[in-house]
């Protein structure tokens, strides 16, 4: 029987393609790149104004805080972040009472940041606790705070001490939140609104209206008063000018009156009988006119003078 259709399956294998070694260098390709993967999934980017939290089966063993690249345990440890700048926080509005006991609502606004994340984790867990917190603190400093001053000294800012009031305020809740060990700072709380209880409004305003009518009567008193006065003064003025101006006048008019009898004097003096006559005709226009009637004797100066004869 010929061999020649035996085919020698070693031979062939030793001269063909070796699958062997293809998947070895395979499997050793697939486990490098799922390596790397795990190694670039578990680094960790921490980026400005953030802290970088890891975990160990819920317990914190590292905080990153300096921006750049760390790593965590792959599959055992957890990364969470934290804010790492200062974070604004509005107080819920809330209602007081204030020295001269009136009832006013506050509206504040908090200022804050995280200063020592591993405090705040263990002590306030998250950060909506840790501002919960933080509001209870500053609703009992500032209705402490206010309780002590009058309505008018809050509400008025000429009257108010409100730059150190909110510098007090800040203090003593950082104070309370140290005590505490809460991990985080206040940097100012700021009043943003007050205001009246919706049932206190008409009332207030009401005594607002009233007292303002009162100014104005007061300023229109003082007026009529500062008018009246202003006036007086004035007429006093006017009298003392006019008095004054008449004594002027009266002393000219004599002083002319005099200086005209005098060259009246000097100018008759230098013709007697014509001075007489001057006279005698100037009565004539005073006694005499058209229906005057006059009974003289014919040898009297007066009927000489009116026939023409003043020889």
């Amino acid at each position: 029987m010929s061999n020649d259709n035996v085919v020698n399956i070693d031979g062939r294998g030793g001269k063909g393609f070796n699958w062997k070694n293809y998947t070895k260098i395979g499997s050793i390709f697939v486990i490098v790149i799922i390596l790397l993967a795990v190694f670039i999934s578990n680094l960790i980017v921490v980026k400005e104004g953030e802290y970088k939290v890891i975990r160990q089966f819920g317990e914190v063993v590292r905080i990153v805080k300096t921006p750049g690249l760390t790593y965590k345990v792959p599959f055992i440890q957890s990364v969470t972040t934290l804010p790492k700048y200062q974070m604004t926080y509005d107080v819920t509005e809330a209602e007081i009472n204030t020295k001269d006991k009136k009832r006013m609502l506050i509206d504040n606004y908090a200022i804050w940041r995280i200063e020592d994340p591993k405090k705040m984790i263990t002590n306030a867990r998250t950060v909506e606790k840790a501002e919960s917190r933080m509001e209870e603190f500053i609703y009992s400093v500032v209705r402490s705070e206010l309780g002590q001053l009058n309505y008018d000294e809050i509400i008025n800012d000429e009257k108010s001490s409100r730059g150190s009031l909110n510098d007090r305020i800040t203090e003593k809740v950082n104070d309370l939140l140290g005590k505490d060990h809460y991990g985080i700072v206040v940097t100012d709380v700021r009043m943003k609104r007050t205001d009246l209880p919706a049932e206190n409004e008409q009332s207030v305003f009401t005594r607002m209206i009233s007292e303002r009518e009162s100014k104005a009567q007061e300023y229109l008193s003082m007026g009529d008063a500062e008018k009246n006065r202003i006036e007086a003064d004035t007429d006093r003025e006017v009298q003392e000018l006019l008095s004054k101006a008449k004594a002027e006048a009266e002393s000219i008019r004599a002083d002319g009156e005099a200086e005209a009898a005098r060259i009246y004097n000097e100018a008759f003096s230098k013709d007697p009988e014509f001075y007489s006559m001057f006279r005698t005709l100037e009565s004539y226009k005073k006694t005499i006119n058209d229906e005057t009637v006059i009974v003289l004797p014919s040898d009297s100066p007066y009927a000489r003078l009116l026939m023409g004869y003043t020889d």
